[in-house]
Order: C-alpha cells, then structure tokens, then sequence
C-alpha cells in the first residue's frame, strides 16, 4: 500500500505541472489576442468594399443615412418656401377723374355710367346731378368702389360718353394694419375659446363668483371680437376694390384766340348785356323806391302848399 501511494504520487505532480503548463499557454494565447485587438482599433479602418458587404448591413445604413438627411431636406425645404413665398400685400387703390361733357350731354352721359357699374362688380357709393340753370352751369358726380378685373370695363365706358381732362391715382399700403387685425382676432377667438371650455368644465369646482366673472369676460371678448371682426370688413372693402369719384363738368367753347382779339368789339357785344342789367338795377330801384314815395312825398307836397297858400293870403 505504501509502495502505491509513493508511485501515485509523482503522476499527479506531473499531471499537475501539465494543467499548469496548459494554463501558461492559453493566457498568453489570449493576451496576444488582445493585442491584436488594440492594435486594430488603434489602426485606421481601410475602407469596406461595397461588393463584400452584406445586404442586410448596408440596406440598414443607408436607411440610417435617409434618416438623419430627411430632417435636414425638410428644414431647407421649408426655408427656401419660406425665403420664396412674398409678403401679399394689401393696397387701397382710389383714382379721381375730371371729364367734360356738352351740357346737353351731361345728364345721359352720367346717367349711362351709373347704369354701367350696375352691370359690373361695382358698388355704388354716391351720385349727384345738378342740371344747368341761367343762372349756374350744371354738374354731376358719382362715387364708387369697382374690382381691379373691370376697373378697365368702366373707364373704357366712360371714354365713350365723356373726355377725361385729368386722372389722379393713389395708393395707400394697408398690410401692416391687416396683419395686426388679423392677429388680434387669432388671439381673440383662442381666448374666447378657452373662457367656453371653462364654463363647460364640470370637473373644476368652481364658486358662482367665479362662474359670473367667466361670463362678463367672454362677453366683452366676444364684443371686441365683433368689432376687430367688423374693421377687418372695412379693410377688405377698402384692399379688394378700388375707390373710384367721376367729377362731370360741362363742357366750354373758346370762340375767340389771342390774334383776333379786340376790346373795342368786345365791349360793343357787351354793351347790350351792360344796358340790360343797368335798366335792370334801375327798375329794382323804383320798384323799391316808388311805395315811400307815394307814402311819404303826397303828405308832404299837401304840407308845403298849404303853407304857401296861408303866407300867400297875409301878403295879401
């Protein structure tokens, strides 16, 4: 027994050194393959080839790439829209027209012309006629608000029946005050909205106090909503239609030139005009004179005769 033991004993000592040796080399094994593993870190990458590269993998990349680059596509999408797209602007358009017309004229000539912007997209606004009289020559007036696209329907009506003598147009930049309108009512209508979500909450509990004051404040918002809303209205009248005044004068004939002109011939053809109106302001003159005549000069010639007669009679 003892003999087996002393020769057991020097075969685990050698199987012992073996695991030791096996051991040994395996961490050196491994070590070594660490440092090949730092080292190819440390190195740069050459390049993948397309051809050797899986499909799946590469399929995943270029999904990765469209990904990150569509944000970025989007955003200078919607800036060069917004770098594009121009401020529209709002204009208030008004023309004012000066026309001659014959006086026999004047009164068909407007009339023609109002009843023109009753067939286009025309509002009328005023109109006034004043017909000649002996003592006042006649004129005529029309105010209206016509849409650019018959702007020229009208104007070339009217150069049928009258002569334009004069034509002023001005414009007046409104996009700043339609802009702020616009915002106003937005922030309106999004207050006035929420104060409503307020008053149908039944959730929150809320006093009659509360409730009350809810109410007030949606009614005034909702009254200064109406009247934003209705200087909108004005605003879009006054930028969607041009404000158009037609001035109708009579025409006027010139029948003399500075060559044939002479004073001694026109003061004969103005000498009946002058009798006429001098016999005129004479017969005004007696007309008032003549009652305190009769009135006052009749008593006084009864006086002085009178008086004569008395003197008269002492003389003699």
């Amino acid at each position: 027994m003892t003999h087996r033991t002393l020769s057991a004993s020097p075969r685990l000592a050698r199987r012992r050194a073996g695991f030791a040796t096996l051991a040994l080399v395996a961490a050196l094994a491994l070590a070594g393959c660490n440092r090949g593993e730092v080292a190819s870190l440390d190195a740069p990458a050459p390049p993948p080839a397309p051809a050797s590269a899986p499909a799946g993998f590469a399929g995943g990349m270029a999904m990765k790439e469209r990904s990150r680059g569509a944000p970025q596509a989007e955003q200078a999408a919607d800036a060069g829209q917004a770098q594009e797209a121009p401020l529209q602007r709002y204009l208030a358009v008004r023309q004012d027209l000066n026309v001659e017309v014959p006086p026999e004229q004047l009164a068909d000539a407007w009339g023609k012309v109002r009843d023109l912007c009753g067939t286009l997209q025309c509002e009328l606004l005023s109109s006034s006629l004043l017909r000649e009289t002996p003592q006042q020559p006649g004129n005529a007036m029309l105010e209206m608000r016509v849409a650019p696209a018959d702007v020229d329907k009208l104007l070339s009506g009217l150069a049928g029946v009258a002569k334009v003598v004069s034509q002023n147009t001005t414009s007046e930049d409104k996009t700043a005050e339609v802009i702020d309108v616009e915002a106003r009512i937005k922030n309106r209508i999004e207050f006035r909205d929420s104060l409503r979500l307020m008053l149908r909450d039944t959730v929150t509990k809320r006093t009659m106090a509360d409730l009350l004051a809810i109410q007030r404040t949606l009614s005034d918002t909702q009254a200064e909503l109406d009247a934003i809303a209705t200087q909108r209205k004005v605003l879009e009248q006054q930028t969607s239609k041009q404000h158009i005044q037609i001035q109708f004068t009579p025409s006027r004939t010139l029948v003399q030139s500075g060559r044939s002109y002479n004073p001694m011939m026109r003061a004969l053809r103005e000498a009946g005009s002058v009798l006429a109106e001098s016999v005129g302001v004479l017969i005004t003159f007696l007309a008032a004179v003549l009652p305190w005549l009769l009135l006052v000069g009749l008593p006084l010639v009864w006086l002085v005769r009178l008086v004569w007669r008395r003197r008269r009679a002492k003389a003699a």
